[in-house]
């Protein structure tokens, strides 16, 4: 999967989930700063009721594999200082319910989307889909509401503000994204 990483990728957060059917995992965000990738702390995550899948399609309850860009984010709180571009919004509401009958209000505070089928450029709102719906979207990185999610990976609010505090669009910033087994082919 390294090799996947593009040459202009100075930021990398790695997100290695317990195995190909868990929910659960955790993420580094590395830098490299010209002398080879440093890594910085270990932080927990969840990913998709169903684990993680290489061929991602709309509803499959899987996470994709893969590296992915990270050019925006946005939320329904305020800009907490994001470099990269910030769309605020009321839409990022959400409420209900999750799998393991948690809330998810709040779940949308903050997120960062995932390159995978949409525009980069765009708002995390945007649902144009360059691949066609079948291939889903709308994946990003989000606050954790306390359990799986449908394609998603969350971690903690506090994790998420930090995440868009460090992430810096001059260092083409890239998401490397599977279960542990897939991210070491």
């Amino acid at each position: 999967m390294a090799e996947s990483i593009p040459p202009a990728a100075r930021q990398a957060l790695v997100v290695t989930g317990d195995g190909p059917d868990s929910s659960t995992g955790h993420a580094v965000l590395y830098r490299n700063d010209g002398d080879g990738w440093l890594a910085g702390p270990t932080w927990p995550t969840r990913n998709a009721l169903r684990g993680w899948t290489t061929d991602h399609h709309a509803n499959d309850l899987r996470s994709p594999v893969g590296v992915f860009t990270l050019s925006d984010a946005g939320g329904s709180r305020p800009d907490p200082g994001s470099r990269l571009p910030y769309s605020r919004s009321g839409a990022f509401s959400i409420s209900g319910t999750g799998f393991e009958d948690e809330p998810l209000a709040g779940s949308f505070d903050y997120v960062v989307a995932v390159d995978y089928n949409r525009v980069p450029g765009s708002s995390p709102l945007d649902p144009r889909r360059p691949r066609g719906g079948a291939y889903g979207g709308g994946i990003w990185l989000h606050v954790d509401h306390g359990g799986p999610t449908h394609g998603c990976v969350s971690m903690s609010e506090d994790l998420m503000r930090e995440l868009l505090l460090a992430l810096d669009p001059a260092l083409h910033p890239v998401v490397v994204m599977g279960d542990g087994e897939a991210l070491a082919r």
